[in-house]
Order: C-alpha cells, then structure tokens, then sequence
C-alpha cells in the first residue's frame, strides 16, 4: 500500500494534546502505522550515565499514529487528505484533494 505521509512532509496534528502544531515528519514507522513529527509528543525520558554520554533527564519526540495529523498542502496551504492518481508516464503521485494539485 502506498504511504499518504511521506519523510520531509509537513503535517498539521488534529488529535490529542498537541492539537493544532504543525511540524515536519522525521521518522515513518509503516508497520506500527505511527510518525515522529518534530516538536509534538515531546516526552522526557531519564538516561543513566554510561561512559560515552553523561545522564540525565532528556526530552525528545515520541511516535504518534498517522491517522492523527493530516498533510499540509505545499500548493495551497491547507491541512487536506490525501490521494493518488497515475500520470500520463505511469508515475503513481499523490495529490490534494482541496486544490487537486500534484504533492510528489
């Protein structure tokens, strides 16, 4: 199945307790179906000391499902759903379905 949320994406998050952030997509996890986007789901995370690093008490993103945000239009704008169509070549691109301008 092809991915609607790509690497590099910009999404807007439309559930949960960072409702309204914006950010861009760092890290996809198809087979848990969840996304690392940047500055949501921060969660602090205690480390002990190891030799390399020193510990403490690190803050950093958390995965968050897929089905939580939606993609930001590069064209228009606006946070929209996703859908795919064949170009005249055979290339499978997504696309907006608000403005219905090519993302990929």
């Amino acid at each position: 199945m092809a991915q609607k949320i790509k690497r590099q994406d910009t999404v807007l998050v439309v559930r949960g307790r960072d409702r309204g952030k914006v950010g861009t997509v760092r890290q996809v996890i198809p087979g848990e179906q969840r996304i690392v986007v940047e500055g949501v789901n921060v969660v602090k995370r205690h480390l002990r000391a190891m030799p390399n690093r020193p510990g403490g008490i690190v803050e950093r993103e958390s995965p968050i499902h897929w089905s939580k945000v939606k993609l930001v239009c590069p064209a228009c704008g606006k946070a929209t759903r996703v859908g795919f169509r064949r170009l005249e070549e055979g290339r499978k691109v997504r696309y907006c379905k608000k403005c219905d301008a090519n993302i990929d």
